[in-house]
C-alpha cells in the first residue's frame, strides 16, 4: 500500500491535535443537519487518530490484556449545525491526566465557528471491568501534551 492509499491522518499543532472531516449524506438528519450523535463519533475519531501519533497503541494493549479505553464521563454542547459536505475540524487537547483516566477537550469548529464543544473523560479499563493505571509510557506522553492555554 503507497503512502496515498492510507487514511488520512491529523496533525499536532504543539500541543492540539487537529483532524479533518467532511460531512457526509450519512451524517445528517431529516432536517439536513448533522444528526447530534455523530459530533461524537467525529471526536471519537480524532481522539483516536491523537492517541496513535502521540505513540499511544491502544489495540496492542487490548489485545495483549492490558485493557481498553471506555467513555468514564462526557459533558458536550452544541452551538451550532454542521450541514451537508462541510469541511469541519476537530481540535482536541489533553487537559487532565490521572491514574486511570485521562480528560480530553474537543471542539468541532467549522472555520472559526465553534459547532460543538465536549470534555470527554477516558478511563482505562481491565478485562475485568475495573478501571486500571495507565502505563507510565502513556501518562508521561499525556504530560507533555497537557493543554497549557485557554479554550477558545
Amino acid at each position: 500500500m503507497t503512502d496515498e492509499d492510507q487514511p488520512q491522518a491529523g496533525r499536532f499543532a504543539g500541543r492540539e491535535h487537529r483532524f479533518a472531516v467532511r460531512v457526509y449524506f450519512e451524517d445528517t438528519d431529516l432536517s439536513g443537519v448533522v444528526y447530534h450523535a455523530n459530533y461524537l463519533r467525529y471526536m471519537e475519531r480524532a481522539r483516536s487518530d491523537m492517541l496513535r501519533l502521540a505513540g499511544i497503541d491502544q489495540r496492542a494493549t487490548h489485545e495483549s490484556g492490558g485493557g481498553a479505553y471506555a467513555v468514564a464521563d462526557l459533558a458536550i454542547r452544541y452551538r451550532a449545525p454542521a450541514r451537508l459536505d462541510d469541511a469541519l475540524i476537530v481540535v482536541s487537547r489533553v487537559m487532565r491526566v490521572r491514574a486511570a483516566s485521562t480528560v480530553i477537550h474537543h471542539t468541532v469548529r467549522r472555520g472559526s465557528h465553534v459547532l460543538a464543544e465536549a470534555e470527554v473523560t477516558v478511563a482505562l479499563v481491565a478485562p475485568s471491568g475495573r478501571p486500571t493505571r495507565q502505563p507510565a509510557a502513556w501518562t508521561d506522553i499525556y504530560q507533555r501534551l497537557i493543554w497549557q492555554g485557554t479554550n477558545s
